[in-house]
């Protein structure tokens, strides 16, 4: 057997247990009738949708930037919390902000939620709108073993 053939069948020997035992994902419906899940199970990552900074009504938090920010951290806080995961299990996010120059204001909150040496990985992107006309909007994933504890 050449080297290379050796290599893939030692890669899926690894991978495919994982795989098997996984099972499909899971979805968590978003309520409110929106046509996305609030989070997607699958294997040992939780994927969660974007949050804005929305109020129980389906509206903006009005206040501007920092004001959304706190909202929309806390809002990821009792999410992870829902799945019984805790900011430490968070292993990446994106943020979208409308105003770039905004980046700083964002970042303050933030740096705020996380331990200084369990910050996600992370990208920042500008965009031209948001949903509600919100001005930061947060996607995130975290680790999330299947054989942890769900409410």
């Amino acid at each position: 057997m050449n080297r290379a053939l050796a290599t893939i069948l030692a890669l899926a020997a690894t991978l495919l247990p994982h795989a098997v035992l996984a099972g499909p994902p899971t979805y968590f419906p978003r309520e409110g009738g929106y046509p996305f899940s609030e989070a997607v199970q699958a294997g040992d990552v939780l994927y969660l949708s974007g949050i804005i900074a929305e109020d129980n009504h389906g509206k903006l938090v009005p206040g501007g930037i920092e004001v959304e920010s706190r909202e929309v951290m806390a809002q990821l806080g009792k999410t992870l919390a829902w799945h019984g995961l805790t900011f430490d299990d968070v292993i990446q996010c994106t943020v979208f902000l409308v105003d770039m120059k905004e980046w700083a204001a964002f970042n303050a909150v933030y740096r705020a939620s996380f331990k200084p040496d369990r910050y996600p990985a992370r990208a920042a992107l500008g965009a031209t709108g948001l949903a509600l006309g919100a001005r930061v909007e947060l996607q995130c994933n975290a680790w999330n073993p299947v054989k942890k504890k769900r409410r």
